[in-house]
């Protein structure tokens, strides 16, 4: 497997292990709790993330086909846009910019977390197996529309860089949200 797509594959494993870690260190309560008005609990970030999934996988596999269907002898490469590079930047975990989902992505109704991480696995398998379909295509020739915006264009490669980007930054919210929501102990409060 191509290194680069190795390296995508790899940061969708490592965002489902982040997310059972997750669920495995936390309560019900606080899976599904809000830290604040207008924010998300980790259950909504989690939500979210398979409604985009659901949403890009599509896209994802249409580009796919048609980047096997492209002129034979193409020099397949695994390399981002500026413009997917640009996105990636600004949807980094560590990116102070703050984004408005799309009502489509907005979680609307309380999940179970079981469900969810389900949903979640069964979703992360589809996208490891779109990555490896695109083995040895010009995946940096194909491009995707946004399922988020649809002016924005990039291409393949820079599309699969990007969930997984997309999902390291919701997962680490998802962190932030179940640990404001954890309630001290006795043995800790003041």
């Amino acid at each position: 497997m191509d290194r680069q797509l190795q390296a995508v594959i790899d940061d969708l494993e490592s965002a489902r292990l982040r997310l059972h870690a997750l669920w495995s260190s936390v309560s019900r309560d606080a899976w599904h709790a809000r830290p604040g008005a207008g924010r998300w609990s980790a259950g909504d970030s989690i939500a979210h993330l398979n409604l985009a999934s659901e949403a890009i996988l599509p896209l994802l596999r249409t580009a796919v086909a048609q980047a096997g269907a492209r002129v034979p002898g193409a020099r397949p490469a695994s390399r981002r846009d500026p413009l997917g590079w640009l996105i990636s930047k600004a949807i980094a975990p560590w990116s102070p910019l703050k984004m408005r989902s799309a009502a489509a992505f907005v979680p609307t109704a309380e999940q179970s977390a079981e469900v969810a991480l389900a949903e979640f696995d069964r979703l992360q398998d589809a996208l490891v197996a779109c990555v490896r379909a695109a083995e040895g295509l010009a995946i940096d020739r194909v491009t995707v529309v946004s399922p988020f915006h649809d002016r924005l264009h990039y291409n393949l490669y820079s599309a699969f860089t990007l969930v997984a980007r997309h999902q390291h930054r919701h997962l680490l919210q998802a962190e932030h949200a179940a640990i404001e929501c954890v309630p001290l102990t006795s043995a800790f409060a003041v």
